[in-house]
């Protein structure tokens, strides 16, 4: 990754491990749902928060994922991976699918915080990954290239997202 002038990670399952029940997450997103009298949309968890905006939702919907995000960031294990955020020579930027706060957590939670320059979560611009702006931005606040930038991620949505922005990927090992 030395060949690169700035690297992004991706968090949970690459630098943290965010301790989060996504079965009670969905639960209570659920609950949002029928609260207000709306039939949630059955594609799972990530499906009621894209769906939430066109219901009226979206805030509600976000605020319920969030707490736990949150939560699950102050008890998230630091991943081995983390150490090498520290020995960086060039700008690194996060950029997850978390919201920002439980990013923002988990860094300080393992004073990781002083070595990222940059912070995207799902609630920092208007898309989340795979689609490419939430990495652009990250790029963007790191004064880099995409060309001469690594994304550094656990997932095939992480690597459809580095494909879209323009940027390298490699899988956390």
């Amino acid at each position: 990754m030395s060949t690169y002038d700035a690297v992004v990670y991706d968090l949970d399952g690459t630098l943290v491990d965010l301790e989060v029940d996504w079965g009670a997450v969905a639960t209570d997103v659920s609950a949002v749902y029928e609260e207000a009298g709306k039939t949630p949309p059955g594609d799972g968890l990530w499906g009621m928060l894209e769906a939430a905006t066109d219901v009226g939702l979206e805030a509600a919907v976000e605020s319920a994922i969030a707490a736990h995000e949150r939560e699950g960031a102050r008890a998230a294990p630091r991943l081995a991976h983390a150490d090498e955020l520290l020995d960086r020579t060039v700008p690194v930027g996060v950029c997850s699918l978390n919201c920002e706060a439980a990013c923002r957590i988990a860094l300080e939670t393992h004073d990781l915080d002083s070595a990222v320059e940059s912070v995207v979560g799902r609630d920092s611009v208007a898309t989340q990954k795979p689609d490419p702006e939430p990495l652009l931005t990250a790029v963007r606040e790191l004064e880099a290239e995409p060309a001469q930038t690594v994304f550094v991620g656990d997932s095939r949505r992480d690597e459809l997202t580095a494909e879209r922005a323009g940027t390298a990927f490699e899988y956390v090992e």
